[in-house]
């Protein structure tokens, strides 16, 4: 094997294949997104257990056996714990809502838990929050701290590995602070920017994590895992815009509300209230690692806070941002429908087409260019309005913008779309995620000819309200304005 190749190839730990099946729950996520590669290239035998089957899995992780399952549907979750030695629980349901992410975290892991130990799982490896376990105010670590103990309760030893924020291209924890140094020219620090905080980089995340499977002493234990510094958040505010280069001024604030706080900040990152808000409750209390065990059974040097920003920067860069917080977000989504698996098809429809002699592999690759820091080729005005009222609707808007700009997969987010189907030089479909009184997909397609080739625009919608049938016949006059200016530009993209 060439380590150098390698995620963790200077990790201070042997792999071990031989022990088994590995499973990776929350494979679509950051975490899982990330972990995975680095199994494969150690040589596992990995499964990934997913939500719902999509066709670009198999090309992602060539190698691994998919299944789909639940935590919370015992049969297909005992076949997807069948023949596992070890298995990552890396699922988590604080996007569900402020009012029922802790219920569904305990639910689950309860579930998992108990099928594991009638499955003979060997070990669960769990990556947790890292937060004083008597202390602690945030509902979100509280409900991690629940996690964890409903595992250990399962009777199969678990590793439980406690983070703080994790920094990486792609997280939200980055990707927040980054948009607040970059589109503000004053910060609000409330009392509890003091706190004092031990973020991690995701670079010694998952070296954590495969290290705790290729060290069999991290059974059954649990342990705290962080970066090089200690710094208050504030602290961590300020080194960033220093690294950007910005005169940023920090003021204190009596105003500590946190679902106020969140909310504000959504407007101006990328990253929706719910997270900001679940992420806010956690700066609450200081997340200092005080069992500092793991560090002695792994020794490698972990990044300090100023490495990790860079490598980020780095990465976003290179446009190689290989996962991200919007991939899963948002989970079991009321708009996650897909359109094959409506019971009829859509009743309101609109579709404009324009003949052209660019060839199919011109027209996919500009439309796929769509979104994010390139626009929509014209009026941008348009969606980043529509954008902006979806965002003060508590929405995702369009300030996600995209993963990466030159390349583009199935489940990648554009705005407020998300890839639902691509087929290379033929088709782009994207379902809407922003907040409508229906559900709603775009769609791209050619259609080749036997001279030159006609490129269609198709809108979807649909609805069964009042409200949203009043939606769709005010929206519709602008399509013929914004569809046929769109069908030009796309075909004069070179």
């Amino acid at each position: 094997m060439d380590t150098t190749k390698l995620f963790c190839h200077d990790l201070p730990s042997t792999p071990v294949p031989e022990i088994g099946k590995i499973l990776v729950t929350g494979a679509t996520g950051y975490i899982g997104g990330r972990l995975i590669p680095e199994l494969l290239h150690r040589g596992y035998d990995v499964r990934i257990m997913v939500r719902a089957m999509s066709p670009e899995y198999e090309g992602r992780w060539p190698g691994a056996e998919i299944v789909v399952a639940d935590v919370l549907e015992e049969e297909a979750l005992k076949d997807a714990l069948d023949g596992i030695h070890t298995a990552y629980y890396l699922i988590h349901s604080m996007l569900l809502g402020k009012d029922n992410f802790k219920s569904a975290d305990r639910r689950s892991a309860k579930n998992f838990g108990l099928t594991a130990k009638e499955k003979g799982i060997q070990r669960i490896i769990y990556l947790g929050g890292l937060g004083d376990t008597q202390t602690s105010l945030s509902p979100h670590l509280r409900s991690r701290i629940e996690v964890a103990d409903e595992l250990n309760g399962s009777g199969v030893p678990t590793t439980i590995l406690r983070a703080a924020i994790i920094i990486g291209s792609g997280s939200a924890s980055y990707e927040i602070i980054e948009n607040l140094i970059k589109n503000l020219p004053l910060l609000l620090i409330p009392h509890w920017g003091k706190n004092k905080c031990q973020p991690i980089g995701i670079r010694d995340v998952i070296k954590y994590l495969v290290g705790a499977l290729e060290k069999a002493e991290t059974s059954g234990k649990p342990f705290d895992i962080g970066g090089s510094d200690v710094l208050t958040y504030e602290e961590m505010l300020k080194k960033l815009a220093q690294l950007f280069g910005k005169k940023m001024i920090f003021i204190p604030t009596p105003v500590s509300n946190i679902s106020f706080l969140a909310y504000v900040a959504s407007l101006v990152t990328p990253v929706p209230t719910p997270i900001i808000r679940c992420l806010m409750e956690g700066l609450r209390d200081e997340v200092i690692c005080e069992c500092k065990a793991l560090p002695e059974i792994l020794p490698f040097d972990a990044l300090a806070y100023e490495d990790m920003i860079l490598r980020a920067m780095s990465r976003e860069e290179q446009d190689k941002v290989y996962t991200r917080w919007s991939d899963a977000y948002p989970p079991a989504h009321e708009l996650a429908l897909r359109l094959h698996e409506l019971e009829e098809p859509p009743k309101y429809t609109s579709s404009y087409f324009a003949h052209t002699k660019k060839d199919p592999t011109s027209l996919f690759n500009a439309f796929c260019k769509i979104g994010g820091k390139e626009g929509w080729f014209n009026s941008n005005w348009m969606w980043q309005l529509r954008g902006a009222m979806d965002r003060l609707l508590m929405g995702v808007g369009t300030a996600r913008g995209r993963r990466m700009a030159s390349t583009l997969a199935i489940n990648d987010v554009i705005d407020f779309w998300r890839v639902e189907n691509l087929e290379r030089n033929k088709l782009l479909l994207l379902r809407a995620e922003m907040k409508l009184p229906g559900r709603a997909w775009l769609e791209f397609r050619i259609e080749e000819k036997s001279i030159g080739n006609n490129l269609h625009i198709r809108a979807y919608y649909q609805t069964q309200s009042i409200l949203g049938i009043i939606y769709w016949y005010l929206l519709l006059p602008f399509h013929g304005y914004i569809f046929k200016d769109l069908l030009k530009e796309i075909i004069r993209q070179r």
